[in-house]
């Protein structure tokens, strides 16, 4: 089989806290000969995965890694701490990172969140990962800050967590390879951006309906006969007075009473 013979295909590359359910099930409504295949990849991989033809595109985590790599941002996620249910901290609905300073506070090797001064006190050890660190936080060694969309993903019934109101954010865009915007990709983008299937981006206009290049026909034979404009479609001309004017025009302000 040729490669012009390979039948088209769209890989897409999600990282962990993404759900892309909603854009799939779009994608498959509007493109049903052509199958989306899922990567689950890490948000350090992401970024290969994209530049090794992994996938067409992929859902990463900000920043995006390189110029030779297009990001259009979607939506910046909140941040949360994890903690044990029978917590001092859940008993309220938000704290601050100097609310934590007397915790434990875990900080996985696979941590997506930019910190310039990590809260809490330091653990003995670094988990290998955000699951890993999830367990110890289960076992009362510590507590973990997250994007709220990790912390739903690793969700136990022994675990709860709050907003974090001052710890920095993590931001999810969509990502592609800058040579490689094909026809595909930009049929994603605008599933993503919310494009409708009627949208006129990449289309070419819609052709009359045969009552209006009826009506237009007979106003153009109209306008070639009389030497005059043909009137816009329904419309109606301004009434004019004896002089030739328009009445609307010649009609003044009532003289007041004397």
């Amino acid at each position: 089989m040729t490669g012009s013979d390979v039948p088209p295909s769209f890989r897409l590359a999600y990282v962990p806290g993404v759900t892309p359910t909603k854009w799939v099930r779009i994608w498959n409504e509007r493109l049903p000969d052509v199958p989306l295949t899922l990567v689950g990849v890490s948000a350090a991989e992401a970024f290969a995965a994209l530049r090794t033809s992994g996938a067409d595109a992929g859902f990463v985590r900000m920043p995006v890694d390189g110029a030779d790599l297009s990001a259009i941002p979607l939506y910046t996620e909140t941040t949360v701490v994890v903690i044990p249910k029978d917590h001092l901290v859940a008993a309220v609905e938000e704290v601050t990172c100097e609310d934590l300073a007397d915790e434990i506070v875990l900080h996985p090797l696979d941590d997506v969140l930019t910190w310039e001064t990590l809260p809490g006190q330091p653990a003995f050890e670094r988990p290998a990962t955000t699951a890993d660190a999830i367990e110890l936080v289960a076992a009362g060694i510590g507590v973990l800050v997250v994007p709220q969309s990790l912390a739903r993903l690793h969700h136990r019934k022994d675990l709860t967590y709050r907003t974090v109101s001052d710890a920095p954010a993590s931001r999810i865009a969509l990502s592609w390879p800058e040579e490689k915007t094909t026809d595909l990709v930009e049929e994603f983008i605008g599933i993503v951006r919310g494009r409708t299937v009627n949208s006129t981006r990449g289309r070419a206009p819609t052709p009359p309906q045969p009552k209006q290049r009826k009506a237009a026909a007979a106003g153009s034979a109209k306008a070639k006969a009389t030497g005059k404009p043909a009137a816009r479609s329904g419309g109606k001309p301004a009434a004019k007075n004896a002089r030739g004017g328009s009445a609307a025009a010649k009609r003044g302000k009532p003289r007041g009473r004397r």
